[in-house]
């Protein structure tokens, strides 16, 4: 198998939910069967991740809490390992070892609050009951000494929603969080972890109830998994044992022609399809709310498609989004989807049942068109609504859209529309930097994913979206 993880800490979840699934289709108790999946995860002899074997598989078991989150009813899409959590320094300035204990002590003198405090060496120390974070010591400083510390969730979350708790370790602020992933990508610990639903999934396929599991798989999927094609991905999540697969394209084709229409009808339109933007204006940009599309999702509009037709269908969205695990608790996707994995939780799926991808013959999907499957990329959506608009016959109607790519280009679009300087009728927003194929939930962000995307857009029977 090529490399998929980034990183330690992935290849850990990873491991963790691999064996929590594999226990679950032996029909184990995941608890009981806690020594064997510790030590499969954590092996005698190899170097301990933290100071110890013991508190290493402690993790492990705070770990396989969150592979059970949904399955025991946690709601918290975004939750901390505490014992995982190194408690890093509070953020803030500091005063490094390079301090040379100078003559001018300009730092000192650059302090409005007198924070600044000189020791016998004549080092430089901040007092942080005095200090206001207004970093002028460390512009003051000559020899760069003064840094400002930031603990990495903190400072990669656009909305401030985790912090340290009062014991030191990080703690979530669900009013805040926008479910971005922001901060599970960036800790070094691996803390911060999204609760999973891979248990509840194989209970469900593994049920004798007479319903039938529908896998919704959204087209970012064709740049995901190295060790085959996108063809054969489709017959492996079939050999996992769900009885149908369908693309999330055919969705994203009617999530277009829905927000072509409204963007027809009302003038001005944010796009919906991003859970983590969507949210991200109702915390930070109320005032912008009336603009935010009211057209469903692709995963949404596909789990609707299938229920209209299969009332007693379970619906798993499967797709590259931590933050698609909260939109399903909506109101507007509730209806239509039961669970959801990330591509990283369907790797584990596929490695518990021993899959070999370039083993397994193909399936042809043709549920979208190329516009559907070219919607998970920077640009897609906005392309998308475009040619819904054209194919209307409103060609006298000037879609002037702006792509904001990642969460710093979304704050900026944001701010020109909300102070009326945004020459602009339609803001695509997407938190992830180059969409949904460099998702939170994808394995790993491979520079050529747009080729793989736009290849893959080509192969579709379908050019048009209406």
């Amino acid at each position: 198998m090529q490399k998929k993880f980034e990183n330690r800490t992935e290849v850990v979840k990873y491991k963790v939910l691999r064996e929590l699934a594999r226990a679950t289709w032996a029909g184990r108790d995941p608890f009981m069967a806690f020594n064997d999946i510790a030590s499969s995860v954590i092996k005698k002899g190899e170097p301990p991740m933290s100071c110890c074997v013991y508190k290493d598989r402690a993790i492990v078991a705070d770990r396989m809490r969150m592979g059970l989150g949904e399955y025991y009813g946690h709601n918290d899409t975004i939750q901390v390992v505490d014992i995982a959590c190194d408690e890093c320094p509070r953020s803030g300035y500091m005063v490094t070892d390079i301090c040379r204990g100078c003559l001018a002590h300009s730092c000192r003198e650059a302090c409005p609050r007198d924070a600044i405090a000189i020791d016998g060496k004549g080092h430089s120390h901040i007092d942080k009951n005095r200090c206001v974070e207004c970093g002028r010591c460390a512009q003051a400083c000559k020899y760069g000494a003064i840094v400002n510390l930031n603990r990495p969730c903190e400072r990669v979350c656009p909305t401030g929603a985790i912090h340290m708790a009062e014991d030191g370790a990080a703690t979530v602020d669900q009013d805040k969080c926008i479910v971005c992933g922001l901060c599970v990508y960036e800790c070094p610990f691996g803390a911060p972890n999204d609760i999973s639903a891979i248990v509840k999934v194989i209970h469900q396929i593994k049920a004798d109830d007479g319903r039938k599991v529908y896998a919704v798989v959204a087209p970012s999927v064709a740049a995901q998994f190295p060790d085959g094609t996108t063809e054969q991905v489709y017959t492996a999540i079939k050999r996992v044992g769900f009885d149908e697969v369908v693309e999330v394209a055919m969705g994203a084709d009617e999530t277009a022609r829905t927000e072509a229409a409204e963007l027809l009808e009302k003038g001005f339109l944010t796009t919906s399809c991003c859970p983590a933007f969507v949210e991200y204006i109702h915390i930070e940009f109320p005032m912008l709310e009336q603009y935010v599309s009211h057209t469903l999702s692709p995963m949404a509009y596909t789990g609707k498609a299938i229920k209209e037709k299969d009332p007693d269908a379970v619906v798993v969205f499967i797709g590259p989004c931590m933050a698609k695990k909260y939109e399903r608790k909506q109101d507007k996707a509730r209806a239509y989807i039961d669970h959801v994995l990330t591509f990283f939780e369907l790797q584990a799926l596929f490695d518990s049942k021993d899959l070999v991808l370039s083993e397994l013959p193909p399936t042809d999907l043709q549920d979208g068109s190329s516009f559907g499957r070219a919607y998970c990329r920077s640009g897609g959506v906005a392309a998308s609504v475009v040619e819904a608009i054209k194919e209307m016959g409103r060609e006298d109607f000037q879609v002037k859209a702006v792509v904001a790519n990642g969460i710093d280009e979304c704050r900026q679009a944001l701010l020109k529309a909300k102070a009326g300087r945004l020459d602009a009728n339609i803001i695509e927003g997407m938190c992830c930097p180059g969409g949904c194929i460099k998702g939170n939930g994808t394995l790993v962000n491979k520079k050529n994913t747009d080729k793989f995307i736009n290849d893959y857009a080509a192969s579709a029977a379908k050019q048009t979206i209406l």
